[in-house]
Order: structure tokens, then C-alpha cells, then sequence
């Protein structure tokens, strides 16, 4: 049997990538029911490939017993392209598909967010500003004064 390929979701996050992976369907029954590997093989293996401007970097093996899991790849490069491929093994069946290349660009952790508060917290001040204008106008505090000419005074 050939294990793969898993099924790879891949969002960015501040200087990093979080992967959620979905471990391949088996096409094993016992009594009926449909068997996930981890009934099979109790304990699977998976291997990250990272890919950057750098060339391609396969990451330390990892197991799993769960059908489907996240891993974080920490400490990139903000604002980089990256891609991932995950291959899964088990100890008694080496035959594999990795899954398709998937790529996201990594967050700096600088530009997430910020522009928005900067907005929201400049739209608030201008509406704190003209609600005080209107309120001591409204109070009479400021008056219109146009000076008239002196013939018509």
C-alpha cells in the first residue's frame, strides 16, 4: 500500500508558518468499518519539506498519533515566499506520495494589525473632536461673530 498524499493547509503567521496536515485515507476495512492509518499503524511519521529563496530544507522527522494535527515552522523570514510538502511514512511501510507543494508568505509581525488600529484610532479622535466643537458650540461658548459695516450698524 502507498501512504499519501496527506492533505496540507498552510497559513502565515508573525515570522512563521503554521501547517495543519491531514493524514491520508486508508482504503483498509475491518468489519466493515473504514480503518484511518492510525488504527493500521498506530504511530505515523511525517516529514516537512521547506522550500524558501534559500533551496529546500527537510525538517526533523516528526510522529504523530492523530488523524489530523498542526505544526508551527517559527523563526522565518518576514515577508519571505515559503512553500511545504509533507510526506507520511510508517515503520513498516516506507512507500509514500508527498503531498502537492503549498506556499504562503510569512507575516512580519510590524504590519499585522497595525494599520488598522492607526485608521480606527484616527476615525475616533476626528469624532471626539467634532462631538467637543458641537458641545461648547452648542453651549454657546462660540458664537458667530460677523462684523458688519458701519452704516448698517
Amino acid at each position: 500500500a502507498i501512504l499519501g498524499p496527506p492533505e496540507v493547509n498552510i497559513t502565515s503567521c508573525p515570522n512563521c508558518i503554521n501547517i495543519t496536515i491531514k493524514l491520508p485515507a486508508s482504503h483498509f476495512r475491518k468489519n466493515g468499518k473504514l480503518q484511518s492509518l492510525i488504527d493500521i499503524y498506530e504511530e505515523l511519521y511525517y516529514d516537512i519539506t521547506l522550500k524558501s529563496l534559500d533551496g529546500e530544507h527537510k525538517r526533523p522527522r516528526q510522529e504523530t498519533t492523530e488523524e489530523v494535527f498542526s505544526t508551527v515552522i517559527e523563526e522565518l523570514y518576514p515577508s519571505r515566499n515559503y512553500c511545504v510538502s509533507v510526506a507520511v511514512t510508517a515503520s513498516l511501510n516506507k512507500n509514500f506520495i508527498p503531498s502537492p507543494w503549498k506556499c504562503v508568505t510569512a507575516d512580519s509581525e510590524a504590519r499585522q494589525g497595525y494599520h488598522e488600529v492607526a485608521v480606527a484610532g484616527a476615525v475616533c479622535v476626528s469624532l471626539v473632536i467634532a462631538a467637543v466643537l458641537k458641545c461648547v458650540h452648542a453651549a454657546g461658548f462660540i458664537r458667530h461673530k460677523i462684523s458688519l459695516p458701519h452704516t448698517l450698524v
